[in-house]
This record gives structure tokens, C-alpha cells and sequence, in this order.
């Protein structure tokens, strides 16, 4: 075994060793002798274990631990220590800007397991709160967990929504009098993209590739046949079709949909494509309505294309109003009022429903009844102040490890509404897990059920849950679903927003939103509604300001 390897295996017992608090002068001793061993001009793995002891910074114990690590392969404190550590934490102390010490904060006075928590609690503007900790710390961090992920080759939506339009402008300036869009995952409104598809339909197609393959639009640029790939500065691959401008919308067609989309379509052709004018001719030619991009996965939507019942899919100008938000009260930047104006003079809607967290979420600052009944105050107090707007009280109760929910029942009836969510103990079984959320829908106060899963894309899989089970038991008891419009959440997943529809459930696009700006997160709860199918007239708050009060009301009823 080299050197190297032997300094990196200290070094991580060293790290693990801080991590778990243990003695000072012990971390310090295995710090050192991991800086001395990586630094040594000889190979350790060619002394004795008397001539390591008596190299300056290693000493007797440290090099019992290389003699341990030489010939068995590890050492047993350091799998002590790992086997004591969730898998993401260790993934947390990788990350460049904060050392196992922080990471140990993180860990135990937050309950933060894995990056994907830590960058949503980075999000939600939690760190800053910590002891050692400020908001560049926070940004630092942010950045390098977004660099992390990026390096996967996949991609949230929303991270690569601006550079994809950037480039498409850079197209359209090269090609000006081409035909050219999107296609692939980025023009279904896919929530995790690992490339992005466009098609060019240009008069000469040779020019068209060879002026790519010349240009610096693109890094580590390839042409392949009439494909020229490549990728942006922030790593997204990048594939661009060219063709004859008679092939561009065939083209567009085949390369936007799912292979088993596409072939659904096409087995309803009784002639070939030939060279369609439109999108839309293809889809008239098979028989179907005109299928809108973000429902081209699977089959799911051919029949209803067949008999001219799509829905008319939600659009972000159809939303009245942002349900589901938190402020100062809780771990949120800005004040009540601060949300309240930025709805209504920014976002143009009609209402603001607060919902900060509940006296369980202790690293959120969760409101304990006293606080409950001040901030009520306070939204009575700004209701009678603003014009033309209403803030309803609301609360993102912690759903608990019995699936109740956070307060005693008397504190529950003073609010307008109650989005039950879980944040703990994430890790039980499926049977357990549905169970604990069918007894919060079925809790008379429960409103809507929030970001149902709490997954996290990209780091963190939701907690396994019967989907199907769980969606009747808000049929049955009228209980709304929320789509957690934070591009981290899109949570309900779209994949089950149909099975709801059919079962008569209602859903609600919520930002979430712990800044103003968070309500601009709504757009990316769109998309993923819109590739669920669903429509104004079952989105909640879809509803005007007097619809949703009577809502509300007969809920509480």
C-alpha cells in the first residue's frame, strides 16, 4: 500500500474521530501523522512496526493503527466510527467549506442526515441560524452541493432553465432564419434533465453542422452523422439535430416524446410521416388531438387524444393565490406583511396563506401555542390593513410518529386551514409509513396533505408510501394534495397526479417559499402539473379569493 492511501485512510479516522467528539489530543495525534506519512520520503509499508514508531509524528499508537491498516486492510476504530455515521452524513463531510466539526452541528442540532437535506435546509435559510455559521458560509455551501450534483451529469429543471433559453438565443443569432426548438426531457418539463435535445431545420444541413462544429457555443464538441453534441459551460450535454427543413417537424415530433409515446402515435398512422408542415398534422393524421409536449410520456394520454378530451392544463395565470409559505416567525427571511405585499403587488394575487412550521420543527423555530395566537394577532391586524388582499392563517403541522398532528384540537379549530406534513423519522417501512399519513388525512383539521413523499430530487429518495392507498384515503376524507412547487420537491410526483384526478382529489401547486421570491417557484409547480394533467378547476388555489374562503369554511364546518 502506498503512502497516500494510508494518509487519506488516517485522515478520514481523524475526521470521524472529531465528528463523534472524541478526545482532542487523540484527533490532533492521527491529524498529524496523516500530514506527516503523505509528506514521507520513504514507503511506510516498508517499515517495521518498531522503526514507524520511532518516525517523528507518528509514535506508538498511530503506528499500531498503520501495522492494522497494512495487513488486514482497515482499522478497526476508523469501521467502528463509519458504522456509527449515516452513509450521509460522510457524503456531507466531503463537501468543501465546512469540516466535521460543522458537520457534527448539522448532524445533531438539526437532524440533517444527507446533502440533499442540508441543501434544502441551505434553501430554507436554516443554517445562518447555527452557532459558527453566517450566510456566506450558507452560500459556500449551497454552491458546492449544487457543483456536486451537477457533476453526476444530471440536472434539477430549474438549474438549467435559464442557460437553456441563453443558448437558444445564441441559436437563433447563428441561425436566424432556421427552424429551431427544444425537444427531449427539457421540452417535456422533465424535473431532472441530463441533456438537452434541439432540433434545427435548416435549408443546407451541411452548412448548418459544419457552422456548429466551427463555433465556440459548445465545449468538447463531436459530429456524428447529422448530430452535433457537445456540452455547456455549466456540464449539461448538449445534442443538436440538423435536417432539411421538410424533416424539422417530424424530427421535432420524434425527438420530443418517449420512445413509447412516439411508437403509440405512429402505430395509429395508416401512411408514412413524409414530410408533415406541423406537429399538429401528425397528430390529426393518427386520429388524435393535438398532444401538448409535457404529456408525451407513455401512452397515457392517447385515448383521450383519440376522443377530444384533453384537459386544458393549468397555466401559472390561472393561480389566485400562494398557499403553504413561512416567514420570520419560523425559518423564513421575510416578515408576514413583507409576503403579503410581494403577493399582491408583485405576484398579483389575491391571498397569502401562511403556514410557518409547528412547534415540532425545533430547528425551524416552530411556533409553540403563545406564538400561535401572536402571529394570528398580527395577521388580524394586517387583514384589516391591506387592500384588495387577505392573509389566511394557516400552519405546516408536523405530522407525528402516530400520524397525529401537532397541536391539541382547541389550537387547531383557530386556524383557516392546515397543511399536514411529515419531517421525521423518514425511514419507516411502507405499511408504516401510510399508515401514519392515512390517519393524518383522516384527522378532520387536515387540509391538505403536504409534499406527501419528502423526497428530495437528486439526494434523497421519498419514504416508500402506497401511493394508491394513500391518495383514496384523501378522496374519501376531501383532503387536498399539494405539489411542493420547490424545484428540490415536485412533490406530489407527477406520475400520480392523474390517479388522483380520477379519484376526484383536488391538488394545490404551494411554493413553499421561505423568501419573496420563493413564490416565483410556482412556475416549476406548473410544469410538473402540467404534466400531471392537471387543470384550473381542480387546482385549489385556482380558486378566487371568495371561492377558497368558502372552502375553507366548510372544511372547518
Amino acid at each position: 500500500m502506498e503512502n497516500k492511501p494510508i494518509a487519506r485512510t488516517l485522515r478520514l479516522l481523524s475526521q470521524l474521530m472529531e465528528l463523534h467528539e472524541e478526545n482532542s489530543f487523540k484527533i490532533r495525534s492521527v491529524a498529524n501523522a496523516s500530514f506527516k506519512v503523505d509528506k514521507l520520503p520513504f514507503n511506510v509499508a516498508d517499515k517495521t512496526p518498531a522503526e514507524l514508531e520511532t518516525v517523528d509524528g507518528i509514535g506508538k499508537s498511530t503506528a499500531s493503527k498503520i501495522t492494522e491498516l497494512l495487513q488486514t486492510g482497515t482499522i478497526k476504530e476508523l469501521q467502528t466510527l463509519i458504522e456509527k455515521t449515516p452513509e450521509g452524513v460522510m457524503e456531507m463531510m466531503a463537501i468543501k467549506g465546512i469540516g466535521p466539526k460543522k458537520v457534527g452541528v448539522i448532524w445533531r442540532e438539526m437532524g440533517i442526515e444527507n446533502t440533499g437535506e442540508l441543501l434544502y435546509a441551505c434553501n430554507e435559510n436554516r443554517l445562518i441560524e447555527l452557532k459558527g455559521f453566517g450566510a456566506k458560509t450558507q452560500a459556500e455551501i449551497i454552491k458546492a452541493i449544487e457543483f456536486r450534483m451537477a457533476s453526476n451529469g444530471k440536472f434539477l429543471f430549474a438549474q438549467v432553465e435559464q442557460q437553456a433559453h441563453d443558448f437558444m438565443g445564441q441559436l437563433k443569432a447563428v441561425f436566424p432564419e432556421a427552424l429551431k426548438h427544444i425537444a427531449g426531457e427539457f421540452r417535456r418539463y422533465n424535473e431532472v434533465i441530463s441533456e438537452l435535445s434541439i432540433v434545427i431545420g435548416n435549408n443546407n444541413r451541411e452548412m448548418a453542422l459544419d457552422t456548429l462544429e466551427q463555433s465556440d457555443l459548445l465545449k468538447s464538441v463531436k459530429m456524428i452523422d447529422n448530430h452535433v453534441t457537445g456540452e455547456l459551460e455549466n456540464g449539461l450535454l448538449v445534442d443538436i439535430t440538423c435536417v432539411e427543413k421538410g424533416e424539422y417537424f417530424k424530427t421535432l415530433f420524434l425527438n420530443t416524446g418517449t420512445d413509447e409515446h412516439v411508437q403509440a402515435v405512429l402505430d395509429r398512422l395508416s401512411e408514412p410521416l413524409d414530410q408533415p408542415e406541423s406537429e399538429e398534422m401528425i397528430y390529426k393524421k393518427a386520429g388524435l388531438q393535438w398532444i401538448q409536449p409535457e404529456l408525451r410520456e407513455g401512452d397515457t394520454y392517447i385515448e383521450k387524444a383519440a376522443q377530444d378530451a384533453l384537459p386544458k392544463l393549468i397555466t401559472l395565470t390561472d393561480l389566485k393565490g400562494s398557499l403553504h409559505n413561512h416567514s420570520t416567525w419560523s425559518d423564513g427571511v421575510h416578515t408576514v406583511e413583507e409576503m403579503a405585499l410581494y403577493c399582491r403587488d408583485v405576484m398579483k394575487l389575491e391571498y397569502l396563506g401562511m403556514c410557518d412550521h409547528s412547534r415540532t420543527a425545533v430547528y425551524a423555530k416552530g411556533l409553540n401555542i403563545e406564538r400561535v395566537l401572536q402571529q394570528h394577532e398580527e395577521i388580524d391586524h394586517l387583514n384589516k390593513k391591506l387592500d384588495g388582499f387577505h392573509i389566511f392563517k394557516g400552519i405546516e403541522s408536523d405530522i407525528l410518529n402516530d400520524g397525529s398532528l401537532d397541536y391539541p384540537e382547541e389550537i387547531l379549530q383557530r386556524f383557516d386551514f392546515i397543511v399536514a406534513s411529515v419531517h421525521s423519522n423518514l425511514k419507516m417501512d411502507i405499511d408504516k409509513a401510510t399508515t401514519r399519513l392515512i390517519k393524518a388525512i383522516e384527522n378532520p383539521y387536515t387540509t391538505i396533505l403536504g409534499h406527501p413523499t419528502g423526497r428530495l430530487l437528486l439526494s434523497r429518495n421519498g419514504y416508500q408510501i402506497d401511493h394508491k392507498k394513500v391518495i383514496d384515503a384523501c378522496a374519501a376524507n376531501n383532503v387536498v394534495i399539494e405539489i411542493n412547487a420547490n424545484p428540490l420537491r415536485l412533490d406530489l410526483d407527477w406520475r400520480w397526479q392523474q390517479y388522483a384526478l380520477d379519484k376526484g382529489v383536488w391538488l394545490s401547486i404551494n411554493p413553499d417559499a421561505h423568501r419573496k421570491e420563493g413564490h416565483h417557484d410556482m412556475q416549476f409547480g406548473v410544469y410538473a402539473a402540467r404534466k400531471g394533467g392537471l387543470y384550473k378547476e381542480r387546482c385549489l388555489n385556482a380558486l378566487s379569493l371568495q371561492q377558497i374562503q368558502e372552502v375553507f369554511k366548510q372544511k372547518r364546518a
